[in-house]
């Protein structure tokens, strides 16, 4: 026996918890090396095998933390993301590749393919929507961990509220130019995101466009918030870390936000008013790093084949089963099975509801 397997059985003797070699032997044989790390073990690798977690969002967070965690063999990984493949996104988000966006793929069916072909043991589902407050509790539902890869306020109130009305945990992170940061939102014990931003960030914010984004950046809250809900899902609560955590890797500043307890008046999780998930004021969400309006007024089912041989007169175009793409200058349309569009080429409201309904209709 090698000094390795003798070490783990010396492990399961002290702490009374099932064999390694009760587990399953594809379970075992692939995380042998997790199972060695005495904060998981056999029995953290079996709840980790049986867990459920969802990711909101998988540009470059939250694809590194899909890669991340279905590594390390959590059970099922729910996949929501609205977006496509770009060029530009490969630099950072690692999940993909050229070929990719070539097609111009959906990004949680990009994802759903190479993890699949990193490990067929982690159930996925991939949806490719918006999370809204109609279909929060749809796409959220029977999960016990939610992780937050998106890049807006807007959502990430929404999943809190939902977190908090459910007593569902959730990871909140963020990455912008060289700055990384997370935070544990565990529902009556810690505080929420409303505890410690009241109202969404004003301001001339940063953004992957304004300041540009490192991808060691990206790869750092990933890692840090991969590392809390796998201790979250295997019980180590007394490692969980109760601090809005950022860390700034180009300028090497640190800073801490004590998160440990919920503000007295908060709006949230104290008062229990959930205005996101009534989608109270809910504005347009544009998306990151890119000059766009994403149009989502209505879901309906469209055939893109069909309104391929609409479009081709009037334009360039190509589709396959989950995306069309239509270029007309100065506007480039992506258009979703269920209606949803991005129009790149402009941030007036107006001008891409009018270019939408003049191709798609009203």
């Amino acid at each position: 026996m090698s000094p390795s397997l003798g070490w783990v059985d010396a492990l399961v003797r002290t702490a009374e918890i099932p064999h390694p070699h009760l587990m399953k032997p594809e379970l075992y044989e692939r995380y042998s090396r997790q199972i060695l790390f005495p904060g998981i073990g056999p029995e953290g690798q079996q709840r980790l095998s049986d867990s459920r977690l969802a990711i909101v969002g998988c540009g470059a967070t939250g694809s590194a933390l899909a890669s991340l965690l279905a590594r390390a063999g959590v059970g099922m990984l729910r996949i929501i993301d609205r977006d496509y493949v770009e060029t530009s996104n490969l630099q950072r988000q690692m999940l993909f590749d050229e070929q990719d966006a070539a097609e111009s793929l959906p990004k949680a069916i990009a994802a759903e393919r190479k993890i699949k072909a990193s490990n067929s043991l982690v159930e996925l589902e991939a949806h490719v929507d918006d999370l809204r407050p109609e279909n929060v509790d749809k796409l959220l539902r029977g999960v016990s961990l939610v992780l937050d890869g998106t890049d807006n306020f807007e959502t990430r109130y929404l999943i809190n509220d939902f977190s908090v009305k459910n007593s569902v945990p959730w990871i909140y992170s963020a990455a912008v130019g060289s700055y990384a940061a997370t935070m544990n939102v565990i529902p009556g014990e810690t505080a929420c995101l409303s505890c410690l931003f009241p109202e969404s960030p004003s301001g001339a914010l940063e953004t992957c466009e304004t300041a540009g984004i490192l991808n060691s950046a990206v790869e750092f809250a990933a890692a840090m918030a991969a590392t809390e809900a796998m201790k979250l899902v295997v019980g180590a609560n007394r490692r969980l870390r109760r601090t809005l955590f950022s860390r700034d890797l180009w300028l090497n500043q640190q800073a801490e936000v004590s998160s440990a307890k919920p503000r007295p008046d908060c709006r949230t999780c104290q008062k229990r008013e959930f205005i996101h998930l009534a989608g109270q004021g809910r504005p347009l969400i544009t998306l990151c790093g890119r000059n766009s309006v994403q149009i989502h007024e209505h879901s309906r089912a469209i055939d893109l084949r069909e309104i391929s041989q609409r479009l081709k007169p009037h334009g360039s175009v190509r589709h396959n089963e989950f995306v069309l793409k239509f270029f007309k200058e100065p506007f480039e349309m992506t258009l979703f099975p269920d209606g949803r569009a991005v129009i790149k080429g402009t941030t007036d409201v107006a001008v891409a509801r009018s270019f939408y309904a003049r191709y798609i209709g009203s």
